[in-house]
């Protein structure tokens, strides 16, 4: 994937509508195109570790005539804005110079998609994680199109990662029982994973023969993301730590760690 310039793909939208000028930038049409369901990585956020992650992104599209095409666009920008004027990074598909695929569901339907790959350490940073906008251009088969430069959002997430390591092994009952951890994230300007700092994480428990965990306490991580408290030992179970996730980092459950309580 290419970072591009703006108004270049504008430009590019504008001779594929018909259109010139400033009338292009906003969310207009000719015809009698409607929009029935835009999707992104399967309607889940995109969540991206140290190494490339490509994803799909399409649209189910309706007009009289058939549908011909589509575009997507990927960028940020205040909610509101002009994104001509006030886009604040861009991205458009792998394959933004030729057609998107388009499957026919009946004559008048089509669902086209395109896909898009994000490189951490080329153009994907830190800074870029977090909600983008999701623009649309259909055209159909009688010239008409439609374009909507926010149709939806989607979250692009630095992929998260979690440890739980609780001890002594075996324990005896009654007697303090220490539960650690980390958090990490990924680093998208070092291709690595580091601490997520300042974060509250659950302490959970599950007795042995149950399918549930329990949440017992919260604990925030430090300033290199990891995790430890002390609880007292009660009976046979696993331990773990959840973290619930921000805007720019998902949730994860660290895998139980059994502690045989004597």
């Amino acid at each position: 994937m290419r970072k591009r310039a703006l108004f270049a793909v504008l430009a590019a939208a504008g001779v594929l509508g018909g259109l010139t000028g400033p009338a292009a930038y906003a969310d207009d049409g000719v015809g009698d195109i409607q929009i029935t369901d835009v999707s992104v990585n399967g309607d889940k956020d995109i969540v991206v570790g140290v190494t490339d992650k490509t994803v799909t992104v399409s649209v189910t599209a309706t007009d009289p005539s058939g549908i011909w095409d589509a575009d997507f666009y990927l960028w940020r920008g205040p909610d509101g804005a002009d994104p001509y004027f006030d886009a604040t990074d861009y991205v458009t598909p792998n394959e933004d110079t030729t057609p998107a695929d388009c499957v026919a569901s009946s004559p008048t339907t089509s669902t086209c998609s395109k896909t898009f790959t994000f490189e951490p350490d080329w153009w994907v940073t830190n800074a870029d994680a977090g909600t983008w906008k999701v623009g649309v251009h259909v055209s159909a088969n009688d010239g008409s199109w439609t374009n909507r430069w926010a149709h939806t959002t989607t979250r692009l997430q630095r992929l998260s990662q979690l440890t739980a390591d609780a001890g002594p092994e075996p324990v005896a009952k009654g007697k303090p029982l220490t539960v650690t951890g980390k958090l990490s994230r990924a680093n998208w300007d070092t291709l690595d994973y580091r601490g997520y700092a300042g974060q509250p994480a659950k302490l959970q428990f599950r007795k042995a023969g149950a399918t549930t965990y329990t949440t017992v306490k919260t604990v925030n991580t430090s300033s290199t993301g990891t995790l430890t408290t002390t609880v007292t030992a009660s009976e046979d179970g696993y331990w773990r730590w959840y973290f619930t996730g921000t805007s720019t980092t998902p949730a994860v459950k660290a895998a139980g760690d059994f502690v045989d309580v004597r």
